[in-house]
């Protein structure tokens, strides 16, 4: 009676051990594969060029600018790392994008309410600054004319202090505008007066 039970328990013993088999050959290989992917993960690393957002209300209406910010770190910068009188994507990283939450007139332009990815082409005494319907730009990939909303020229001002951190910022205004965006790095300094229509 004894020899009938121990067959049965080894019965049962083999087909669980038949069920997990192919549990149990796959265990070495998951526990490599785990190995590996830990070997492989990186801590992420701050950004270089951290993202900043400048947020302002003017008049009940909501603005907003967000940007990558290089840093000079020795380097020159206008006219050699940002060459003149090309098309910049004015920041680092992801396109540049300013938000208006009502109709704006942006120096002189009227803007639509919305979203939009900002260029600039700077120059050794003057800035073209673009708003462009296109959105979620890297860097100047896929930018088209076509889709510009207003271009404004500003003339370049030069800073008392040196800029280290690219800046895009609203500053009060001058005149009748009700604010002014206003970019600045290195000694270079370019602002586009903006009213509330």
């Amino acid at each position: 009676m004894k020899q009938i039970v121990c067959s049965r328990l080894n019965l049962k013993t083999r087909r669980l051990l038949l069920a997990l088999l192919p549990l149990l050959m796959l265990a070495p290989a998951l526990s490599i594969q785990t190995a590996a992917a830990q070997d492989g993960y990186q801590e992420p690393q701050p950004r270089l060029s951290p993202v900043v957002i400048e947020r302002t209300m003017v008049n009940d209406t909501y603005m907003k600018v967000v940007y990558g910010q290089p840093w000079m770190r020795g380097r020159a910068i206008f006219g050699e790392l940002v060459p003149f009188d090309q098309l910049w994507r004015t920041g680092a990283n992801e396109g540049s994008e300013i938000y208006f939450q009502s109709d704006v007139t942006f120096g002189g332009e009227h803007v639509p309410a919305g979203l939009y990815s900002l260029f600039t082409i700077p120059g050794q005494f003057s800035w073209t600054i673009i708003l462009n319907e296109q959105l979620g730009q890297w860097g100047l990939r896929g930018y088209d004319a076509e889709h510009d909303v207003a271009r404004v020229v500003s003339q370049v001002t030069e800073t008392e202090e040196p800029v280290e951190g690219f800046t895009i910022r609203f500053l009060e205004a001058e005149g009748d505008a009700d604010i002014q965006l206003n970019i600045a790095w290195e000694r270079t300094s370019v602002s586009v007066p903006i009213s509330v229509n």
